[in-house]
């Protein structure tokens, strides 16, 4: 008995090893075709081949999400699609910041997606960092779930309640402190990160909005990081949900930059998104379970209403 246990453990961990095998190389491959295949040059991104790009990165994440559900069981692979969906909803708000920082700072559009390639290279450490102290925060003090209920709760009735605010970005404290931390200079010099100007070595704006963009992900990240715990603790679940998310993230900027005003009732759905995940730890205790099936649709039917919402709303 003892060794049909060892057994089943030791076929765990080679099926584990093996799903994160599997997860590094579709996505060093995926950023590999990314950057010496489809942005070799630095080009204005065409409608066209933006959508196929966004598309194929949307499909390769559903397609993983079958691949968990062969290697995990269902009840995982739904665990994977609602995570995707939070963290994809919960990043298109990233949108809006992003569009933001490139116009506070002039970026053309045919250096923007440089910017953005980076930005998610730095995300993908970042995040790597930022779930692995969430997961050992967890086993430690399990009761820390119920810290990141209420957080969530609290945010998203936050975000009901405050108005957005859009005014000039170079206003906001963040940019202030990263301008009085670097040598900036406000020229563009082609899409270098750093230039030398008398002598001196200075950020570009390109840097300087990669900066920006990196600290707004950590940012978000407080909000999504959260969220997704309170729905897994699976890490391999959580991990990849996330990266997926962030790399559809960038092909979907160059899509909805154009139309980020059209998308009022967005922020809207992102609150109720929070609150209902917010408060779906306390749901057991009077009575009410809510299973991966009604998470999913759940989240996505609030996803699609404040979307859809919008486009009826700004239509003329």
């Amino acid at each position: 008995m003892e060794k049909l246990a060892d057994l089943f453990e030791h076929h765990s961990r080679l099926s584990t090893s093996w799903m994160w095998l599997s997860f590094a190389v579709i996505v060093i491959t995926m950023l590999l075709l990314d950057l010496f295949v489809f942005h070799r040059r630095s080009t204005e991104p065409k409608l066209s081949s933006t959508l196929r790009i966004c598309l194929a990165y949307m499909g390769i994440a559903l397609l993983f999400g079958l691949f968990v559900i062969y290697e995990k069981g269902l009840e995982t692979g739904l665990l994977y699609y609602t995570g995707y969906l939070v963290e994809f909803s919960l990043s298109m708000d990233n949108i809006f910041v992003i569009s933001l920082v490139f116009t506070s700072l002039n970026i053309p559009r045919k250096y923007q997606h440089r910017v953005l390639f980076w930005g998610v290279l730095g995300a993908v450490a970042l995040r790597a960092v930022m779930i692995l102290l969430g997961e050992s925060l967890i086993s430690g003090f399990h009761w820390i779930l119920y810290l990141f209920s209420l957080f969530l709760i609290y945010t998203g009735a936050k975000m009901l309640a405050v108005e957005e605010d859009n005014s000039d970005f170079r206003n906001s404290r963040l940019f202030r402190l990263v301008e009085s931390r670097f040598k900036v200079t406000h020229r563009l010099h082609g899409e270098h990160f750093f230039a030398v100007e008398n002598g001196h070595t200075h950020i570009t704006p390109l840097f300087f909005a990669l900066i920006i963009v990196e600290l707004m992900d950590v940012v978000f990240a407080l909000d999504s990081i959260p969220a997704i715990f309170l729905i897994t603790q699976d890490i391999f679940v959580v991990y990849t949900s996330n990266i997926f998310a962030i790399l559809g993230l960038r092909s979907l900027y160059f899509l909805l930059a154009e139309a980020v005003s059209r998308f009022k009732y967005l922020k809207p759905a992102l609150a109720v998104i929070l609150i209902f995940i917010g408060a779906k730890i306390f749901l057991p205790e009077i009575g009410i379970n809510i299973s991966a099936w009604h998470s999913l649709a759940a989240t996505f039917l609030i996803l699609f209403g404040g979307i859809a919402f919008s486009l009826y709303k700004t239509q003329k």
